[in-house]
């Protein structure tokens, strides 16, 4: 079993990378930057290979799936998990260029991939595989000063929704998981400093061990074709996001 982890080098791409080597997958690990990815192989074992791409270009992503088509002929499990943060700022102010950049990667990026894997899981042999989606609490509701990173999001619950419907023919699942505050790198001001919240308010907020993510992205891979998780909650309980805004 053959399954690709975008933004693999670090937090939850590094964590869900090595719990799939693990549950028996071989995995590819991918990203812009080597070194960590070679790190994350090492961890990983089970055959883990490292291939540097950037998601935000087709003609990288194109060389990914060629790559891997030629070294397995085959892909079971596809984790669109790359994703960058945005700036915080009012709607207004929110630059072009910056808006462009997470829209590439955190959409874009994640539909140049699903495009690809849909192609080579219609024609691979046994047919079908499994995409897993990186959502987040922002696919529902924002956080303050975030429309970037929360319209890309959004727009990945609709290509969820989108590849399900396209994939179910040819025995190709789709899913999302929503993460809320796993304990990562990006996520540390929440426990430390604190973020804005949307009475305007800054408070510090839980965070979770990404570890349980990481399992929960397992249970959704390991699953038969003929049964799919549509969407998962995996969040920090008392976190504010029942009852956010």
């Amino acid at each position: 079993m053959i399954a690709l982890v975008t933004g693999a080098g670090s937090g939850v791409g590094r964590a869900s990378a090595i719990a799939l080597a693990g549950a028996g997958f071989t995995v590819v690990l991918s990203g812009r930057r080597a070194e960590p990815l070679e790190e994350t192989a090492a961890a990983a074992g089970n055959g883990a290979v490292a291939i540097t791409a950037d998601v935000r270009d087709p003609t990288s992503v194109a060389a990914l799936f060629d790559e891997i088509e030629r070294r397995f002929g085959r892909l079971d499990v596809l984790f669109n998990n790359a994703g960058v943060g945005s700036k915080p700022v009012p709607l207004e102010d929110v630059d072009p260029a910056d808006w462009q950049a997470v829209i590439d990667t955190n959409l874009t990026g994640a539909f140049l991939c699903t495009k690809h894997a849909l192609r080579l899981m219609k024609s691979q042999a046994p047919r079908g595989g499994r995409i897993i989606n990186n959502g987040s609490i922002s696919a529902y509701v924002p956080r303050p000063l975030s429309a970037p990173y929360t319209a890309a999001k959004h727009g990945i619950t609709g290509l969820t929704r989108q590849t399900s419907l396209d994939g179910r023919p040819y025995d190709i699942a789709c899913g999302q998981i929503d993460i809320g505050n796993a304990g990562t790198e990006l996520t540390e001001p929440m426990r430390t400093t604190g973020v804005l919240q949307a009475d305007g308010s800054t408070e510090r907020e839980p965070t979770i061990d990404v570890e349980h993510v990481a399992r929960a992205v397992v249970y959704m891979a390991t699953l038969p074709l003929d049964t799919n998780v549509q969407f998962m909650t995996v969040m920090a309980t008392k976190m504010p996001f029942a009852g956010r805004g």
